[in-house]
């Protein structure tokens, strides 16, 4: 099976040119950047990317590269500081730059370069950048140029040699997939022989080998990524599989009940519920601080999932719905060159006297390729279709201190959002609404009388796998009866707004 890596700069995107990849077919993996020509030789690649990253090639520490990987006679494209960094090695100049480029630019392209090959001679990319390249290693020519960049892309197209100063692998990049389908198949040859339901045979068969006749305890929520994660294991081992279900009071309205009936009753999975909303209140008190409150309800779940499993005293494994947004959102830069975005919300950290091996059978796929590995082994659609859900729940859609008091608030005026956006004949292909109960009061009117009320902003982004995602553009009608049903039946809320972010610059989430 053709295969390409991808060596990890520190990018946020560096999983996302992996799914791009892997989109069209073709077997892709992430390698640290300290992966040595010998290694990568090792892997038999068709082709290498060097990922983009937060570093600028001049710091004391910057990531480097291994020189004998450019001496491997393998295709290799340099993305961002990946492009950067090549040139850099390769006996071209990096300069800073006079000012940062950052969004949307109108790129030039220049003739005879095989990755634009089928593309128009000028489109829109997507910069992210405050260094660039001010002259090219000798071999090299120009590809395209932009207004403020002057080496947007360049190419040694003897040896293969790609640098692209921006991300072909971002949605706001037109023509971005045709670029890497450019480089994966033109330029490196590779077959599309890679297939999810191949992808799920190996994994059941890597899960029955790394557990052997051991048992596995599971921290279930409910949503796609832990549910597929646990029908993938209930595959695997059967009645071995333990789920847990925490119940930590920051659901949506009467989560926990259709949890229990949904995965107790109906698929007949050992479920544990764990009743625990009163511990995370006490946790959350007099927190306000975005990551506090996470590291507060990451802790108290720790607490109660080990109270609960504690129980199960022959399991040997945590089953965990790691995805790959989690791992990337949560690297950090002590550990690798990431930069930390936010900390997410998995099982970790747990008390000595639970020594189990971590089983993540997800970790390397995007949410879009999660879903089609459920329809594939029969989900029913109302799992599948689940909109995301933080693992933190409301505690991070309640912007200031969490009460239960605004808990109830907010369960009321999402499952309205719920309940309207659920009418539209598209609802299906947005990827998230939710609504989020801002620590802003406002003067209001309501009858005859004056209120001094919460505000509400509702969010709906549309994405294919949350590295990237555009605002929704829902009807008028339908943002109008949100905004009457939420200030006329929720007590406590008397203004509505609706967030037009995209990602980025912002994230989904407010928090």
């Amino acid at each position: 099976m053709d295969k390409i890596i991808i060596l990890d700069y520190g990018s946020q995107y560096t999983q996302l040119i992996a799914r791009r990849v892997r989109e069209l077919h073709v077997y892709s993996e992430i390698a640290p950047c300290s992966t040595t020509a010998e290694e990568l030789r090792a892997m038999k690649p068709k082709g290498i990317v060097l990922s983009g990253g937060p570093n600028s090639v001049f710091e004391n520490g910057a990531p480097g590269i291994d020189r004998g990987i450019f001496e491997l006679g393998i295709p290799v494209l340099g993305v961002c500081y990946g492009m950067q960094l090549m040139c850099q090695e390769l006996g071209g100049a990096v300069q800073p730059g006079e000012q940062r480029e950052y969004g949307k630019t109108e790129m030039d392209v220049l003739p005879g370069n095989e990755l634009f090959k089928g593309l128009p001679d000028r489109f829109t990319v997507w910069m992210s950048h405050g260094d660039r390249v001010s002259s090219i290693p000798a071999g090299f020519k120009i590809s395209a140029t932009s207004a403020n960049c002057p080496y947007a892309a360049v190419r040694n197209e003897e040896k293969k040699f790609f640098g692209l100063q921006f991300h072909p692998e971002v949605v706001h990049t037109e023509h971005g997939r045709q670029i890497l389908a450019n480089f994966v198949f033109l330029v490196c040859g590779s077959k599309a022989d890679w297939q999810l339901t191949s992808w799920i045979e190996e994994t059941v068969e890597k899960l029955k080998r790394q557990i052997g006749n051991d048992e596995v305890v599971l921290g279930l929520s409910g949503g796609v990524d832990s549910s597929v994660a646990a029908v993938l294991l209930n595959k695997a081992i059967g009645p071995r599989l333990h789920c847990i279900f925490v119940d930590n009071g920051l659901l949506r309205w009467r989560e926990a009940e259709q949890v229990e009936e949904m995965f107790g009753k109906n698929l007949g999975l050992d479920l544990t519920v764990a009743r625990a909303a009163q511990r995370f209140y006490d946790a959350l008190k007099g927190i306000s601080e975005p990551e506090a409150k996470r590291k507060a309800i990451g802790k108290t779940f720790i607490d109660v999932f080990a109270d609960e499993a504690r129980r199960f005293k022959h399991c040997k494994f945590l089953g965990q719905g790691t995805i790959y947004p989690d791992v990337i959102e949560s690297s950090n830069a002590a550990n690798g060159p990431s930069r930390t975005i936010k900390s997410h919300h998995n099982v970790g950290g747990l008390p000595q006297d639970l020594k189990f091996e971590l089983c993540e059978p997800l970790r390397e796929l995007f949410k879009d390729e999660v879903r089609a590995v459920g329809r594939v082994l029969g989900m029913a659609d109302e799992l599948i279709d689940r909109q995301p859900f933080p693992g933190p729940g409301l505690g991070v859609r309640i912007l200031g201190e969490v009460t239960e008091e605004k808990v109830r608030l907010l369960q009321q005026a999402d499952l309205r959002v719920q309940e309207e956006v659920g009418k539209l004949p598209n609802c299906k292909s947005i990827w998230q609404t939710f609504a989020v109960l801002l620590p802003v009061k406002s003067v209001g009117v309501m009858g005859d009388q004056r209120t001094y009320e919460y505000t509400c902003a509702i969010r709906s982004v549309e994405s294919i796998d949350a590295m990237t995602a555009d605002w929704t553009r829902l009807p008028y009608e339908t943002l109008a009866a949100i905004s009457n049903r939420i200030i006329n039946e929720v007590r406590g809320i008397n203004r509505v707004v609706y967030d037009i972010s995209s990602k980025p610059p912002a994230t989904i989430e407010w928090e």
